[in-house]
């Protein structure tokens, strides 16, 4: 389950830092995070696809580590993106 370019680009485009911004934690975050939704409606029809809910845990892994690295080093943007992305923690 790829992103589409188009989607790709308007997530950058708007949880981007700076001018060229492609790969900062704020958005990993948030293509992760869209990937994830992705998988989850994926699971809905094929709840049997024990393969990719394997890929799926590891994506909720590593938004996980990098959430936990916003939070300690930019308290302020983790609460951002908490908000802007609909994620509880």
């Amino acid at each position: 389950m790829n992103l589409v370019t188009e989607k790709k680009k308007q997530l950058i485009e708007s949880f981007k830092a700076h001018s060229q911004d492609t790969g900062s934690a704020g958005v990993q975050v948030a293509l992760l995070t869209e990937r994830i939704n992705l998988l989850t409606g994926h699971f809905k029809l094929h709840k049997k696809d024990f393969n990719s809910r394997r890929g799926l845990l590891i994506l909720v892994g590593k938004r996980r580590r990098l959430l936990n690295y916003l939070k300690k080093n930019d308290l302020v943007k983790y609460q951002e993106l908490l908000e802007k992305l609909n994620l509880r923690k």
